[in-house]
């Protein structure tokens, strides 16, 4: 598959989706307007052994969901959306993916080959779902609270059981998971603290907390078989929130990714940091973009996730 070629003449950053961003009908547009498309859905098919297309464009939602299905899913489609766009000949000085939408990074940045990606997120989602049994975990968002505070009622809630802050998205909205027992617990220290709204989120596991210690260690043996190679534009890390174009450092981080908070917030800015001052959200949906918003209200932010929104692009570019 094609990917990109490096610039460092301009300010822009793909930003790419992770779980909770998927629907059903994502890709289907795009598959149907722009030639090449429906090969890597497939080619992905062939690796993962069941028709992701059908699964994308189709349903069941119920199916879709489940982090072991969404993950492929996603990073299928996102990395599609980048076919349809790269033809417009923009190139990014820095990449980020928030949680799974690392590795559509990845591979935009040539760490990987889209085969060795399709592969490693099928494991990566399936021993996510076996780290914890079905039904026990809750992933919620906190709206409202400032970061002291939701660790605080996390850890207040640890005596019911795991719960942490998974991802720090944007000033005021901060992602717990865990336990189910202790993230409904939280939940409700939480609003007497302050907070405006809690939001259960469709994940099927409690990611980026200590219960995934156990899928990150089996992750870690499949990452070493992969061939990496370094990245051609920087990748800001969940893990971290720093800039690594070494395979071995990435590597490590996205072992640490799986029982670490994602700091999105703080990648937004380190790309900033860099000079990035527009975003490209490639792949399904646009809850990048809003969390962009709200963490750099200046930045520009555009997306690509269908036909209509392709041509939005491609018109301001074009101005």
């Amino acid at each position: 598959m094609t990917t990109l070629q490096p610039t460092r003449s301009s300010g822009i950053g793909f930003v790419f989706p992770g779980q909770g961003s998927q629907s059903v009908g994502m890709g289907r547009a795009l598959a149907e307007a722009y030639p090449g498309i429906r090969d890597l859905y497939e080619e992905a098919s062939s690796v993962l052994g069941y028709d992701i297309a059908a699964l994308c464009f189709d349903g069941p939602a119920e199916q879709l969901n489940l982090t072991e299905y969404t993950q492929p899913a996603l990073l299928v489609s996102s990395l599609a959306a980048l076919h349809a766009f790269k033809p417009l000949g923009v190139a990014p000085i820095a990449v980020a993916g928030h949680s799974l939408g690392e590795y559509s990074a990845l591979v935009a940045a040539e760490g990987m080959t889209y085969r060795e990606a399709v592969a490693i997120v099928q494991k990566r989602g399936r021993y996510m779902a076996e780290a914890v049994p079905p039904g026990t975990g809750l992933v919620a968002a906190l709206l409202g609270l400032a970061a002291d505070v939701v660790k605080e009622v996390c850890r207040e809630a640890l005596s019911v059981g795991v719960v942490a802050a998974a991802n720090f998205n944007s000033p005021g909205q901060i992602v717990i998971a865990g336990e189910k027992a202790a993230v409904e617990r939280a939940i409700e220290l939480a609003k007497a603290k302050g907070c405006k709204k809690a939001i259960v989120l469709p994940v099927s596991v409690p990611v980026h907390t200590p219960l995934m210690q156990k899928a990150a260690d089996r992750l870690a043996g499949d990452l070493a078989a992969i061939t990496w190679s370094d990245l051609k534009v920087p990748l800001i890390t969940n893990a971290e929130a720093r800039a690594l174009t070494k395979a071995g450092d990435i590597q490590a981080s996205l072992v640490r990714q799986l029982p670490s908070s994602v700091l999105w917030e703080d990648s937004v800015k380190a790309m900033a940091a860099m000079g990035v001052t527009t975003f490209v959200e490639v792949g399904p949906g646009t809850v990048l973009s809003g969390l962009i918003k709200r963490i750099l209200p200046d930045a520009v932010t555009m997306n690509v996730n269908d036909p209509k929104s392709l041509e939005a692009t491609r018109a301001a570019f074009s101005a």
